[in-house]
């Protein structure tokens, strides 16, 4: 059950569940700026995936992690790759023109911050320490 537990999967079914919704968007697709939405959620994934491979480190939520990373991406955002989830569903919504996916962008957002975000956030205190402090004082969690 642990291997369901990760951020694709609960963005896989949000997506799913904003596909299969009934209730169309009032002004109709956007379809090119939800394009451009998922081109930057592709842009930060390939960022971060850069930053995790270069640092030999984990970016599998759940994994302690072996270096705290504060380049590249993560100089803006702690964490890229959740607010690509965000930019994903966001910008399948606009294509699929789809209202439910407008619902359920600030559940998905709570639920990454509570269920992966925070516990992220314990281990890397608990990993890093002061080193970690200072990353997130300067550090926005999103953007």
């Amino acid at each position: 059950m642990k291997y369901l537990d990760l951020p694709p999967i609960w963005l896989l079914g949000a997506l799913i569940l904003t596909r299969i919704s009934p209730w169309g968007l009032p002004w109709g697709a956007a379809f090119w700026p939800g394009v451009i939405l998922l081109s930057l959620a592709a842009g930060l994934v390939a960022a971060a995936l850069w930053e995790f491979a270069r640092a030999r480190t984990t970016p599998i939520p759940h994994q302690h992690p072996s270096a705290l990373i504060d380049s590249g991406i993560f100089r803006w955002t702690r964490n890229p790759i959740y607010l690509a989830d965000i930019l994903i569903l966001a910008g399948f919504t606009l294509v699929w023109a789809k209202m439910l996916g407008l619902v359920l962008l600030p559940i998905l957002v709570a639920l990454l911050d509570r269920r992966f975000i925070r516990t992220e956030e314990a281990r890397l205190t608990a990993a890093f320490g002061d080193a970690f402090e200072a990353y997130a004082a300067r550090t926005r969690r999103w953007l």
